[in-house]
């Protein structure tokens, strides 16, 4: 299902290599019927846990009424709004997150079988997790712990909210897969999957090749158009956005060892000029590399 580009909410998350953040919403006296959520979509997961007040919200035209203390999960692309069902405060919390987070599992065969699956769409998880099984309720206090982390942000909080979040996608899957595999047929969601793999391995291993759209499309089979489409869907980035994180990554693991110089890190991973190399790596670390240099 497709929707109009006007509803598109282009939610930026701040840490390119961590992609989950968490949004603290307030409606202080809402009325019935007003509207605390407004009608957008967006590419990201979202978990929405409500804190107080009664509210009902509509994901793709489906109505689902959430109180104070329980869970929803709106899966990316989804177009939803939100009401006040009663007068008073409403306050809810949302985690947003990118299925790019868990990219460096991408390899992983029980990550492909258990949490893959819903990463790349083939399929859902309930909205209603504790509605649909009691053990959907056990979730909770772990999406709680995740907030918390996105919120008070101690030291490393990206590592801890990034494995709790792990874990509470891998506790649904437990949960739901078997029943929701047992009603869908075996046809692959991309057909091209395995060869999309083939390019991402190649591009961790060749990190300073210079490749052009054109030329990774052709590896997989499919023009640059849908090569674009199926790219981000699978990783939850575009093209150029991943080959640009991938070799920061790189250059942040150089960065580190402090055995060469910052000229000769920015060659290896590709960028010939110094000044774009500085630019890029602070876009996506927070901080130029003579500064992560010193840390």
């Amino acid at each position: 299902m497709s929707y109009p580009r006007e509803l598109h909410e282009n939610t930026r998350l701040g840490d390119k290599a961590y992609p989950v953040q968490v949004f603290h919403n307030r409606c202080p006296g809402a009325k019935t019927k007003d509207c605390i959520l407004y009608l957008h979509w967006h590419e990201h997961f979202e978990i929405l846990c409500m804190r107080q007040g009664h509210a009902v919200f509509h994901i793709d035209t489906t109505p689902y009424v959430v109180k104070a203390g329980e869970f929803i999960i709106i899966p990316g692309g989804s177009l939803h709004v939100g009401y006040a069902l009663e007068d008073g405060d409403v306050r809810f919390d949302c985690v947003v997150v990118n299925a790019s987070l868990f990219n460096d599992s991408l390899h992983d065969p029980v990550h492909a079988r258990y949490v893959a699956p819903y990463m790349e769409g083939r399929l859902r998880f309930p909205v209603k997790p504790a509605e649909s099984d009691p053990a959907g309720s056990e979730c909770y206090p772990l999406l709680d712990e995740v907030i918390e982390e996105l919120a008070v942000r101690r030291p490393a909080y990206e590592l801890i909210a990034k494995s709790k979040l792990y874990t509470l996608f891998v506790l649904l899957a437990r949960t739901f897969m078997p029943a929701q595999l047992a009603e869908k047929t075996n046809e692959p969601y991309f057909a091209n999957r395995e060869r999309y793999k083939k390019l991402i391995q190649h591009i961790e291993n060749n990190i300073g090749e210079k490749l052009p759209v054109e030329a990774a499309a052709a590896e997989v089979g499919l023009n640059p158009f849908h090569f674009c489409k199926m790219f981000k869907r699978l990783t939850g980035r575009t093209f150029v956005d991943y080959v640009n994180l991938t070799r920061m990554n790189e250059a942040e693991r150089l960065l580190r060892e402090r055995t060469l110089t910052i000229t000769e890190i920015a060659g290896i991973v590709g960028c010939s000029n110094p000044n774009y190399f500085t630019k890029l790596y602070k876009q996506y670390k927070g901080m130029t590399p003579s500064q992560a240099r010193m840390i």
